[in-house]
Parts: structure tokens; C-alpha cells; sequence
């Protein structure tokens, strides 16, 4: 186990999360074994969440929310293709893990990616669920004109942790699909993102949408 101390397990259900990351223009990781149990589980949250009957420590149990969160940036005209990032923040209100209610994420400058992959089996081995993401080729404003989503990376961090990153720094491709992270059986991970957009070029003038969807998938 890495970070915050362990407390119990129990909980069943199903979520996926998808994120839209939007471009205007003018630490260390958590991770912790969870008992088999029945059914066979796997859980994904990409910005906001949802569990009933309270976290997964209290015994709740994890519900589908539709949520889609934005991540997005304003550069002040004067530098724009500067090559100096520029900050991304969200309008995602989640910064408690559903796990055990910890002040995990810091916003509005973190994202929160987590969950678990628990099996009906003690016998672990190596399996393990992966969370791809899968990229349109370009951020794209009204008037057609495109920027490549491979201007938008992260790093990764949550308070209070220690170790590697279930989910670590990274960047978007300019189109396809990029690995985020694994998860182990029977093992809950989670990681809070920092965005932040390159600035490398000069656009044209507008407001830059694309959509990258996070899946996550066990054998």
C-alpha cells in the first residue's frame, strides 16, 4: 500500500468517466489492496463520481453519473505561441476520494482519475485493468481551424501521498489512444491531474473543444 492508511472494503457496481477539455485563446500516488468479493467489480471515475450509501469504506456502493467535466484555459493575448504553458483548471467539484472521504485533489488546478478492479479471487496473479484514453486528432473552434491535442499534457500528484503513480505525467497524442495507467486486481488507484497546454504555436483567434474518452477495461 501507498499514501493514506488502510480502512476497510466492500462495495459492487459499474462507472465510467468521460472528460472534455476545451481552449480559449485571446507528488506522488494512492493505492491500496481491497478483498475479493462478490460480484466481480470494476469502477472508474474521471472528474466527478458517484457512490450510494456512502463511500466505499462505509460499505457504498458505486453509481453511473453523466457528468461531463471541462477542462480549459484562456491565453491573454499578448501570449499566445509564446512557448511558456499556460495552467488548465476544471470545473470538476470533485476533490474527496470516494473511497474513504479524503481531501485527495486540490481544485480547481487537479483533476481526480481513480478507481478499483476487484475480483471474486484472492488469487491476484498479475492481472491487471488498464484505463486507455482515447483522442480526436485536434481541439477544434467554429470556424474549422484545429490545434493538436498533443499541446494539452499533465503531471500527477494527491495530497498526502507517497510512491509511484497509478496514473502518471503524461500527454495527449495528436490523435489515437494513450495507456493512463493500470490497476491490479482486487486494488484501488487514484491520482489527481494538472493540465496544462503547451502554447507552442499561434491559432487562429476562437474557442478550441475536443473530447477525450477514458475507458477502463479488466481481462
Amino acid at each position: 500500500m501507498q499514501g493514506r492508511m488502510q480502512k476497510t472494503k466492500a462495495a459492487a457496481g459499474i462507472a465510467a468517466g468521460v472528460i472534455l477539455l476545451a481552449c480559449a485563446l485571446s507528488a506522488q500516488a494512492y493505492t491500496i489492496n481491497l478483498s475479493p468479493r462478490s460480484p466481480r467489480t470494476i469502477y472508474l471515475q474521471v472528474g466527478v463520481g458517484a457512490f450510494t450509501g456512502g463511500t466505499y469504506n462505509q460499505g457504498g456502493s458505486p453509481a453511473v453519473n453523466g457528468t461531463i467535466n471541462v477542462v480549459s484555459v484562456t491565453v491573454p493575448a499578448a501570449q499566445v505561441g509564446n512557448g511558456t504553458a499556460q495552467a488548465m483548471t476544471t470545473n470538476s467539484t470533485a476533490s474527496i476520494s470516494l473511497l474513504d472521504n479524503y481531501a485527495f485533489c486540490n481544485l480547481p488546478g487537479q483533476l481526480y482519475v481513480g478507481g478499483f478492479y476487484r475480483s471474486t479471487s484472492s488469487s491476484a496473479g498479475s492481472a491487471t485493468a488498464t484505463l486507455v484514453a482515447s483522442v480526436p486528432a485536434n481541439l477544434t473552434n467554429a470556424g474549422g481551424q484545429t490545434l493538436p491535442f498533443s499541446q494539452v499534457r499533465w503531471t500527477s500528484s494527491g495530497n498526502g501521498d507517497s510512491g509511484a503513480q497509478p496514473f502518471p505525467a503524461g500527454a495527449f497524442p495528436a490523435g489515437g489512444t494513450v495507456t493512463i495507467g493500470t490497476i491490479r486486481r482486487n486494488q484501488w488507484a487514484e491520482s489527481c491531474h494538472a493540465y496544462s497546454y503547451l502554447n507552442s504555436s499561434v491559432p487562429a483567434a476562437g474557442t478550441y473543444t475536443g473530447r477525450v474518452t477514458y475507458t477502463l477495461s479488466a481481462p
